[in-house]
This record gives structure tokens, C-alpha cells and sequence, in this order.
């Protein structure tokens, strides 16, 4: 991991996110810490990636504001990286949109191939460090977008449903990925869909309805025994879209 002092804490201070007259992101207080993987859960149109771009600084929100750890006088940009649910891949080889992604981060060119086909290798795409990236398959591109992200040594990872519509081998790989980063000490905050794969990864869980924070805890004790009754229902497979109650960040768990 990046030797630097530590971006972290992110704290969000009553950030909201609105398009036109309509709230996305409504009142989220929070702290995020190191040394946790955060997964973020929810329906379709709670809000999941938009507080993934806000946190990452893709959006600005509105209202409230999202700060980083500034105490070592470095732009917080550059030790973070995010991985979309659908990545763009550079019309040019896989080695080289790792490479490209280092040479924007200033990383000398002689470091980069041997940085790019080390991140390859690490995701087990080795053999592709010359093949054209758009000709690779879904899943190698996420796994190619993966390693990019990874080249450059994130203090924090954020990933967007990162094994969305891919099968079980490729699911399992793009887990793996995703611990050996955490273990090296990289912050992961995941959106993700898959119940199953947030007990496996989550350290702690964000549950977001219709844009607002509805519970916060550690891992366990959300999956065990959530405190909103939203989340439980969740859990237990119900169907939210129907739900217009909109509750106070007063039934908001707690870690």
C-alpha cells in the first residue's frame, strides 16, 4: 500500500445530491474508516453508485460536504481509484491501459510494464498483456479494470457492482481479487446486489433506501439482526419499490 499518511477518514457531512427538483442523495452523515471493507446494499434507485461518485468525487453534492484526511498536503485524487460496472476500455492493448493509467499518475515509464503485466498476472490475465482489450471477454475486462485500479496502489478502492451479470468461476476470481487488495491494506467500498457475496466481503454495511442512510453497522449484526425495518425486509427478499415511507435518519443503526 501507498506509504503516504492515510486520506482516511472519509466523512460525509449532511450531503445530499439533487438533479433539478428532485433529491437522489437526501441528508447522509457518516465516517468511514481504514481497515474495513464498507459494502453498500439497497434496492435498484436507492442511490448506491451515486454515493460511490459523490465519495469519489465524480459528483459534487448539492448540499453538505465530503472530506478527506488532508493533514499530508496531497490531493486526495491520486490515492484513490474506482472500478465501474461497465469499464472503459482504451482502444489499445491490456498492458498498455494499465500503462496509460500509470503514466497519468506520474509513475517513470521504465516502472510501467513491469507494474502492468505484475497487476495482470496478480488477476490472471497474463497472457493478455498484448491482446486488444475490447476484444477480451466482459468478465476479463473487469478483471483487466481491476488490475488497472490496482496497479496503482489505491489507499481506497471503490468498486461499482464489480461481478454484476458474471458467472460463478468469474465471480470467485474477481472475489479473490478483491481480498488479496484489502489484505494488502487498500480500503474497499463495494456496491453489490449479491447478498451472499456482501456476507463473504463486508466488514461492516451501508443500507440505502430512496437516496437516505438507513443503517450502518458491522457486518454481522446488520446480516444477524437488522435494526431498520426496511433492511429486514430486504433481507428477507421483499420487494421495496412499493415502500413510499421515508424514515428518519433516527432509525438509522448504528456501529
Amino acid at each position: 500500500m501507498n506509504n503516504m499518511a492515510s486520506i482516511l477518514p472519509l466523512t460525509l457531512k449532511d450531503v445530499s445530491f439533487q438533479v433539478t427538483d428532485k433529491r437522489l442523495i437526501k441528508d447522509i452523515n457518516i465516517t468511514l474508516e481504514a481497515n474495513k471493507s464498507t459494502i453498500i446494499l439497497g434496492p435498484n434507485g436507492a442511490g448506491k453508485s451515486l454515493f460511490l461518485r459523490l465519495c469519489h468525487g465524480l459528483l459534487q453534492p448539492t448540499e453538505g460536504k465530503v472530506q478527506w484526511n488532508t493533514t499530508n498536503d496531497h490531493d486526495p485524487k491520486f490515492f484513490q481509484s474506482m472500478v465501474f460496472q461497465r469499464p472503459v476500455m482504451l482502444r489499445r492493448s491490456a498492458g498498455a491501459n494499465i500503462e496509460y493509467a500509470l503514466k497519468l499518475h506520474d509513475i517513470p515509464k521504465e516502472q510501467r510494464e513491469p507494474i502492468a503485466r505484475d497487476a495482470l498476472k496478480r488477476m490472471g490475465l497474463g497472457r493478455f498483456y498484448g491482446h486488444p482489450a475490447r476484444v477480451l471477454s466482459f468478465g476479463e475486462q473487469q478483471r483487466l479494470a481491476i488490475a488497472r485500479a490496482w496497479a496503482l496502489n489505491p489507499q481506497v478502492l471503490f468498486l461499482d457492482e464489480p461481478s454484476a451479470s458474471l458467472d460463478p468461476a468469474a465471480t470467485h476470481s474477481i472475489e479473490s481479487a478483491i481480498e488479496a487488495i484489502r489484505d494488502s491494506g487498500t480500503k474497499i467500498i463495494m456496491t453489490t446486489h449479491d447478498l451472499g457475496q456482501a456476507k463473504r466481503l463486508a466488514d461492516e454495511v451501508l443500507f440505502l433506501h430512496r437516496g437516505r442512510l438507513l443503517e450502518y453497522a458491522p457486518a454481522k449484526e446488520f446480516f444477524d439482526h437488522p435494526k431498520n425495518d426496511l433492511a429486514q425486509a430486504f433481507l428477507k427478499g421483499e420487494l421495496l419499490w412499493w415502500k413510499k415511507k421515508e424514515l428518519s435518519p433516527g432509525h438509522m443503526g448504528s456501529t
